[in-house]
């Protein structure tokens, strides 16, 4: 069986959670960060020297840290299946949106969902969520684009490249509504809302 370390409202742990349950994998999760704490103990800094989550242990001992990468490994040793796309190129591609969601959509959105969520309204800093939206709207410009010659972001199947930026889609839609039309990248959203796991492990969570 499966252990991860992480708290549900963390956007890491919702992707590895995710995959979990797009994959039906045995698991146990184990509340760990944030108001939690345990992420500083001498016992979880032996498994994650970062102090960070997720971490995803094996009954076997081996441990794995890194959102993005933990995800793409549970897709290639518990496929074939629904996340790992079958040739090169296409997991190329879904590589590439999860890079992608790491260095631009991840880093535009940071400051205006903690601005708008984990910020008291008057220690508020009004410009920098202000810029930040621009960002956000910028990055998904972007992936709106692409998704205008593809159903998703690897292709025409859904992939584990998906994941990674739909966490950062949902806050981006309910945080920023002041935003342009983006048919593309709403249609997408609409389809990732519909998958049960995404529901169960990011939809119905709040945002806090």
């Amino acid at each position: 069986m499966l252990t991860i370390w992480g708290r549900t409202t963390s956007s890491n742990v919702q992707k590895v959670m995710w995959a979990i349950g797009e994959l039906g994998l045995e698991h146990q999760r184990i509340d760990l960060g944030g108001p939690f704490g345990g992420n500083k103990d001498p016992d979880y800094l032996a498994l994650n020297p970062n102090g960070l989550i997720p971490t995803l242990r094996e009954d076997d001992g081996f441990v794995l840290w890194e959102s993005n990468t933990i995800v793409r490994y549970l897709a290639a040793t518990y496929g074939p299946g629904p996340l790992e796309p079958a040739d090169a190129r296409g997991r190329a591609r879904a590589g590439q949106w999860m890079d992608w969601q790491l260095s631009v959509a991840g880093p535009a959105i940071f400051p205006v969902f903690w601005g708008l969520v984990r910020t008291p309204p008057e220690q508020r800093d009004a410009a920098a969520i202000a810029a930040g939206k621009e960002k956000c709207i910028a990055a998904m410009t972007v992936a709106d684009a692409a998704l205008a010659t593809s159903t998703y972001l690897a292709g025409d199947a859904f992939s584990y490249g998906d994941i990674p930026l739909a966490i950062m889609a949902r806050r981006f839609l309910e945080l920023v509504p002041e935003r342009p039309s983006m048919p593309n990248l709403e249609r997408w959203y609409a389809a990732i809302d519909q998958r049960p796991a995404f529901q169960q492990h990011v939809a119905s969570i709040p945002m806090v």
